[in-house]
């Protein structure tokens, strides 16, 4: 039976080991750096507490065939929860997802006159021209004041570029309120009656985000996958139609041939990893290719509960953090009694000025931005600690689609690997649609032989991915 390596276990990671051993495709080692699963989307513990590294949740469109297998998986510890956050706008709170009452008395008046002219000349003089850049099509789709006030800024602060220095494909695959015919659909699908199922409800599993990856991985051992954690790899070779994988581990070196490589890890580290010879323009393409980094600031509070809210959102240029959330919330836990965490996402570059701060400064940094947004801590602070994601986001400025299209191409290339999901294809995704690239790429596999024009079709599906908000 055909041999394969998976790198990374993450959803996608753990979804194919899952997928390829449901199907009896081919024998698989998994091999994850570090001691627990589920990558950015994963879950840990501390003091107590159940937390995940930042705001995660599984969307209602997820892929059938992926969400009744997670539903099996979890049982009734997949919880069926209503969205109840809050966006900044203008210094007011709207509720998150919008909703038409919220809007009319939360809205501050200049915002939504601003707001309601630039949809009235859109629908009377249409959009123009869309452009090729994040701001020219939003702009374009969505007028001045909601992309000055909410849009522009937010985007500024996660990636840390101007909205005319990103590639269009940003808006694109990554505001599913694009256009105003779609932001109010989302907005009159929170009215009763005209409420599509599921419409302002999230599944989150009770023992936090992570489990799961740890159910697939769980379901993949007991099916024969071997699940490595703890285990970086270090190199990889391949000669003779196979190919030789090391991986070092507090056990020692690994050294294994396999037919074939699965990656689900950075696509800019596989220049490093891989010993045959990589031409000069794929490693100067890989220099090109970034990240956007991000710290999570957790705060541990003396009180049961800080807000009846999962997530609140930051758009304003003036405060370092972009969302707030708190996990005890997402799952409706009471454990533990008299203490509750809440999770600050700090978008940043690794190195820079606020990459090199401390823990406890960045978390009096936060303290100070919930004050002015009339979040004030009213309970003491009794611990505070970061976690720090250094490839949080694929940026994606002007121009990037040259380096990124000679990475892929010579990664495309290589025989009998395959470089797939969030990190694989460098890809701004929601953990369900790493797990459809997984389960996709299984059934690629027939008879050992992995059909690349088939593959090529659910790429082009994987391109019209929007991720959901």
């Amino acid at each position: 039976m055909t041999r394969i390596a998976i790198l990374g276990g993450g959803p996608a990671g753990v979804g194919a080991a899952f997928k390829l051993r449901q199907m009896e495709a081919a024998d698989v080692v998994l091999f994850e750096r570090n001691d627990y699963l589920g990558g950015n989307a994963g879950t840990f513990e501390r003091n107590g507490h159940v937390l995940d590294f930042g705001s995660h949740r599984l969307h209602p469109v997820t892929e059938p065939e992926v969400l009744d297998d997670i539903m099996e998986f979890l049982g009734e510890d997949l919880l069926d929860r209503p969205r109840h956050g809050r966006i900044r706008l203008r210094g007011r709170w709207v509720h998150f997802p919008l909703k038409p009452v919220d809007l009319m008395f939360h809205l501050q008046p200049g915002f939504a006159a601003g707001a309601l002219g630039d949809m009235v000349k859109k629908t009377l003089l249409g959009k123009g021209d869309e452009g090729e850049t994040f701001g020219s099509i939003l702009r374009a789709n969505l007028g001045a004041t909601i992309c000055d006030d909410f849009y522009f800024p937010y985007a500024r602060k996660i990636w840390g570029l101007a909205p005319e220095e990103m590639a269009g494909i940003q808006a694109r695959r990554r505001v599913s309120a694009g256009s105003f015919g779609k932001l109010l659909k989302k907005v009159f699908g929170q009215i009763p009656g005209l409420k599509p199922k599921m419409s302002g409800r999230f599944y989150y599993p009770r023992h936090g985000f992570g489990a799961i990856s740890q159910a697939y991985a769980q379901k993949a051992e007991s099916l024969g996958a071997e699940i490595l954690l703890g285990t970086s790899v270090a190199k990889l070779g391949h000669q003779e139609g196979r190919w030789t994988l090391e991986a070092e581990s507090k056990l020692g070196t690994r050294k294994e041939e396999f037919d074939q490589i699965w990656s689900t890890i950075p696509l800019t580290t596989l220049t490093r990893l891989i010993s045959n010879d990589v031409p000069e323009d794929v490693k100067a393409a890989a220099d090109k290719i970034s990240y956007r980094a991000m710290i999570l600031v957790y705060l541990e509070l003396e009180t049961d509960q800080f807000t009846e809210f999962d997530a609140h959102y930051f758009p304003e240029a003036d405060l370092l953090l972009t969302r707030l959330s708190e996990t005890k919330n997402y799952a409706v836990r009471t454990e533990p009694q008299g203490r509750t965490v809440i999770c600050a996402e700090v978008p940043c570059l690794v190195g820079d000025d606020t990459w090199r701060l401390d823990d406890a400064s960045l978390g009096k940094k936060i303290e100070a931005d919930l004050a002015r947004c009339d979040l004030k801590l009213n309970c003491a602070v009794a611990n505070t600690w970061t976690a720090r994601l250094p490839q949080a986001y694929p940026l994606y400025p002007l121009g990037y689609e040259a380096p990124f299209e000679t990475l892929d191409g010579w990664v495309s290339g290589l025989p009998d690997f395959l470089s797939y999901g969030r990190q694989g294809l460098f890809a701004h995704d929601n953990t369900h649609h790493a797990l459809f690239m997984a389960y996709s790429a299984a059934k690629c596999l027939k008879d050992g032989h992995f059909d690349r024009t088939e593959w090529a079709r659910y790429r082009e599906i994987f391109s019209h991915h929007v991720v959901e908000d």
